[in-house]
């Protein structure tokens, strides 16, 4: 049997391999990728196994932009595929770093396996009656008004660089992979799981898996993974050290710690818009109900320091607020992820 351990799922979003200013080369999102897993290693040495979802926003954009350019020579892609193709790049760029930073270190070398994961969505989802995700490139009018006429597609304007394809954002029942994930971090590897949000696909009414025209949020997926897995830990990290009040306003405020009810408080004033800390919050709040345990936000950089209770922002059950559990309680819990 392989030595218990702590678990810990680590959602972070596609703009961590291309980052602000960057072209989004291969080489610079392998090179990103050494860098996020510097980052991630130091958590498999505080004694925690890692499950990591990632973002796809950029990679599936570009895929998709590759694809209507070359729609006159070969046939085009559906989305489902798309994203299946950004999992399975991104999900080996972080599996070669990962890899390589274990052959530098002196500690254990655990496996690292990247699978591509399915998720079951409902037909019935009320995003599906309302998309709302732009993805993909920018088009002209003609070429908008064109593709709306013949493929049925739902475009919209965008900020005056063009028109998008907007597609449905359904929410994640149950990840089809889940299993097979539960038994890899079990023995102790490092899984790479849930990229972009997963595959969408939805049941037939002869029970098989059929691939649809949307994407889901990978925080959502996240939230459902660590749940699934029991996690003793939930990080999300994002572009901040820490969730704040006022946010780019005057008085402005950082919080180090809120429960489930000031979270939703908190959300219910406007403070955590959607399209940014809206969707991390509300993963966040669905994970702490579900199993009473913590949720982490915090940036790349500090997470080591989060994760020892000196940078971030804990979500915690409804009640604990600022009194919420130390990070002791957090690394030094007496139950184990066997």
């Amino acid at each position: 049997m392989p030595p218990q351990h702590k678990l810990a799922v680590v959602a972070f979003g596609g703009n961590a391999l291309i980052r602000t200013g960057q072209e989004g080369t291969q080489w610079e999102q392998l090179e990103n990728a050494r860098q996020t897993a510097k980052a991630l290693i130091p958590i498999l040495k505080d004694g925690y196994g890692l499950v990591i979802v990632h973002g796809n926003g950029p990679q599936v954009g570009n895929i998709l932009i590759q694809v209507e350019e070359g729609v006159t020579k070969v046939p085009p892609l559906s989305l489902d595929v798309c994203v299946a193709m950004s999992e399975g790049s991104i999900g080996y760029m972080l599996e070669r770093a990962i890899r390589n930073e274990f052959r530098q270190s002196r500690g254990r070398r655990p496996d690292v396996v990247a699978m591509i994961t399915e998720v079951v969505v409902d037909q019935r989802d009320p995003g599906f009656r309302r998309p709302t995700k732009p993805i993909g490139p920018f088009y002209p009018r003609f070429r908008a008004d064109d593709l709306m006429r013949r493929h049925g597609w739902t475009m919209i304007e965008d900020a005056g660089r063009g028109w998008r394809k907007v597609v449905p954002s359904p929410r994640p029942l149950r990840v089809v992979q889940s299993a097979a994930i539960k038994r890899a971090a079990e023995s102790g590897g490092v899984v790479i799981a849930g990229g972009g949000g997963g595959i969408p696909v939805y049941r037939t009414r002869g029970g098989d898996l059929r691939g649809v025209e949307a994407v889901i949020d990978k925080d959502y997926t996240a939230s459902v993974i660590a749940t699934d897995l029991d996690a003793d830990l939930f990080v999300i990290l994002t572009g901040v050290d820490q969730v704040s009040i006022n946010f780019g306003r005057p008085g402005q405020k950082g919080i180090r710690a809120m429960d489930v009810a000031q979270a939703r408080a908190h959300q219910a004033d406007g403070q955590f818009p959607e399209g940014s800390m809206g969707p991390k919050i509300r993963a966040a709040i669905e994970f702490v109900e579900k199993t009473g345990r913590e949720v982490l936000i915090t940036s790349t950089e500090r997470l080591l320091q989060a994760v020892r209770g000196r940078a971030g922002t804990r979500i915690v059950p409804s009640g604990r607020g600022r009194n919420a559990r130390s990070r002791k309680s957090l690394t030094a819990s007496s139950r184990r992820f066997a």
